[in-house]
């Protein structure tokens, strides 16, 4: 394995030099450098690509597609073994699997029934297996560039590393400079097609409401789809989002079928050295337009008992689930009703925190935990199959996952949310909520248009976002 060390200008730069790249990602903390967004992670041209779509399984590797039939998590399980690697202190990982988990994968974990359309049919998983990254340290100025020589062994794997560091090295240091693109404006406004009205969407929320009075479920996350004809390339989407929306787990996620550029704001799960963190988000007020509304806007939402008691509910659902993996007595509530402002929106966020147990891993945490507990409600199995009822089409990536599993152990996955993807040149994006008791329909509605604000202003749309057509479920 070689580390390399070295200077350079920004990480969007370095990244301009090979987003074309076969399977190219930016793994981009745009914010908060010292809590949650020190490094900037980014790589291309895997050794191993892994794809499912249910149980079909399809592995690139040695030039070749082999597909099979199978457990996806089992499966990946055992290719993850396959490449156990020691770490490096100076850096996050050195070398690991980079993708994406479908929030439909969970449906490999529980039988939620299929109800909803699969208008877009892209793959559940999609992890491409990485021998050499660059990794920007937010904080301190500087980038890594690693080679482990991963698929080899031995001699063959210095051999290997040395070869693709210096290719590496090259790739980088022709570097283009992205002002041009990111420049560019969007003079029309675009058509935003969705598959609710405002009517549609509050009498989901009373039908929702309804399960909760019954006894069903206590709290359910409602969310709303909209599209419109991307004018412009995904990357130049991804750099305005980035630039009206730094956030500290954005991405972008380049692949044959589609593109991903997202600006979540919310950790699924993180594993350091044998500790697991996780930090659900629930509870919303947009930002003001001078301080003095904003402050009266912060204080609505920590006064709120509706927010608190929804974040609670999410919080205990997700610390049963790390007792579930994590040693006796060591999964806690590090934090509990934390505000955090972003360019768009306040949120309240909990920490929770445990030690995984020494025979577990980060599959069996995925079992555990999978899809995230603040985008699915609670129960959580009976909160997933009334959103399969109420939701017309399936979210596909939208709530899922995108990150790493590295091959020393470590793991950083965000929860997908204020995200597009795109596909044969339609942006889609999706936003909602979680649903209580307390919930009120047109608060309800209003608060998926506060949390897609970011998008809606990246793609150009002016004032107030009007449905101009809702499409069949």
């Amino acid at each position: 394995m070689i580390i390399s060390e070295v200077s350079y200008s920004e990480p969007v730069r370095v990244f301009q030099s090979f987003r074309e790249r076969p399977y190219s990602f930016f793994l981009d903390s745009g914010m908060d450098c010292e809590r949650l967004g020190r490094y900037s992670l980014m790589g291309s041209d895997p050794f191993l690509i892994f794809r499912c779509k249910g149980g079909d399984v399809a592995v690139f590797e040695g030039g070749g597609w082999r597909e099979q039939k199978g457990d996806p998590f089992r499966i990946l399980r055992e290719l993850m073994k396959r490449f156990r690697i020691t770490g490096d202190s100076r850096i996050p990982v050195v070398a690991g699997a980079f993708g994406y988990f479908a929030y439909d994968l969970g449906r490999q974990i529980e039988k939620i029934p299929q109800l909803a359309v699969d208008d877009l049919g892209l793959p559940d998983c999609y992890l491409g297996f990485y021998d050499r990254l660059v990794i920007w340290d937010n904080r301190q100025n500087k980038m890594f560039l690693t080679s482990t020589g991963l698929p080899e062994e031995g001699e063959r794997a210095s051999v290997r590393a040395r070869q693709r560091l210096e290719e590496l090295e090259n790739i980088v240091y022709s570097g283009i400079d992205p002002l041009g693109e990111q420049g560019k404006v969007i003079r029309e406004q675009p058509k935003i097609y969705g598959h609710f009205t405002y009517d549609s969407y509050c009498a989901a929320v009373e039908r929702v409401k309804g399960y909760i009075r019954a006894g069903d479920i206590l709290q359910a996350n409602l969310t709303q789809r909209f599209s419109c004809r991307l004018q412009e390339k995904p990357w130049q989407l991804f750099l305005r989002l980035r630039e009206i929306n730094p956030a500290p787990f954005a991405a972008y996620l380049h692949y044959p079928e589609l593109d991903i550029a997202s600006a979540s704001p919310e950790r699924f799960i993180k594993i350091n050295d044998g500790y697991v963190e996780t930090r659900p988000i629930k509870g919303t007020r947009p930002r003001g337009k001078d301080p003095l509304e904003d402050m009266r806007l912060r204080t609505e939402l920590l006064q709120s008992e509706k927010d608190h008691v929804e974040l609670a509910m999410i919080t205990n659902l997700v610390h049963r689930e790390l007792e579930r993996v994590c040693s006796r007595g060591s999964a806690e509530v590090a934090e509990l009703f934390r505000l955090e402002e972003y360019p768009t929106v306040f949120h309240l966020v909990s920490t929770v925190r445990g030690e995984l147990a020494q025979d577990k891993d980060v599959i069996d945490l995925l079992l555990a935990a999978f899809p995230g507990g603040s985008i699915t409600g609670t129960p959580k199995i009976r909160s997933m199959e009334v959103i399969e009822e109420l939701e017309p089409v399936k979210r596909g990536i939208y709530t899922g996952s995108i990150g790493y599993l590295g091959f020393d152990g470590d793991v950083d996955l965000s929860i997908v949310i204020r995200t597009f993807i795109i596909k044969d040149g339609t942006a889609y994006f999706q936003v909602g909520g979680g649903i209580t008791g307390g919930s009120e329909p047109d608060a309800e509605y209003w608060e998926t248009i506060d949390k897609a604000r970011a998008l809606l202003d990246a793609l150009g749309c002016d004032g107030e976002v009007k449905v101009c057509q809702v499409l069949p479920g």
